[in-house]
C-alpha cells in the first residue's frame, strides 16, 4: 500500500510540475523569444511549440488522472469518506479538463488556425475565427487551471494519508 501510495504521490506531483512549468515557462518564453525576433509568423511558431506541449501535458494529465482513480480503489481502506470522495472529484476533474482541453479545445483551435490560413499576427483583433481562437484559448487556459488546482487538492490528500 505504501507503494501505490508513494507513486501516487509522485506521479500526481511530477504532472503539477509540468504543468506549471509549461504554463509559468515553456509558453511565454516561446512567445517572448519568437517575437522579439519581429518575424512575420512569430505567434504561430510560438503557437506550434505551445500545441506541441501542450498536447503532452494533456496526455499525461489523462493518463496520470486515469492511474489515480485506478489506484484510489486500492488505497481507500487508509482514508476518511470525505477525503476519498474528495478525491475521487478532484480526479475526474483532471481527466475531464486534460481531455476535454485536448480533444475538444485544442482541435478547435487547430482547425481555426488552419481556416485563418494567415500569420496570425496578421489576423483583425475583431475577426470572428480570431474571437473563437481567443475564446477557446481562454476555456483551455481555465481547463488547465481547474486542473492543476485538483492535482494540488489530491497531492494534499494524498500526503496527509501517508501520515496517518
Amino acid at each position: 500500500m505504501r507503494f501505490v501510495n508513494a507513486l501516487r504521490l509522485i506521479l500526481c506531483t511530477l504532472w503539477l510540475g509540468a504543468a506549471v512549468f509549461f504554463s509559468a515557462v515553456v509558453a511565454p518564453a516561446a512567445f517572448g523569444v519568437l517575437r522579439s525576433f519581429n518575424l512575420a509568423n512569430a505567434s504561430q511558431l510560438a503557437g506550434d511549440i505551445v500545441a506541441r506541449n501542450l498536447a503532452v501535458i494533456n496526455i499525461s494529465g489523462l493518463i496520470v488522472g486515469l492511474f489515480l482513480l485506478l489506484t484510489l480503489f486500492i488505497v481507500r481502506g487508509r482514508r476518511g469518506r470525505a477525503a476519498l470522495i474528495t478525491e475521487f472529484i478532484c480526479t475526474s476533474v483532471i481527466i475531464a479538463a486534460t481531455s476535454v482541453s485536448h480533444w475538444l479545445f485544442a482541435a478547435r483551435m487547430r482547425d481555426l488556425r488552419v481556416a485563418i490560413a494567415l500569420p496570425f499576427d496578421q489576423v483583425p483583433i475583431n475577426d470572428g475565427r480570431r474571437m473563437a481562437f481567443d475564446s477557446l484559448h481562454a476555456y483551455s487556459v481555465n481547463a488547465l487551471g481547474l486542473a492543476m488546482i485538483a492535482a494540488l487538492v489530491i497531492i494534499i490528500l494524498i500526503a496527509r494519508s501517508g501520515r496517518n
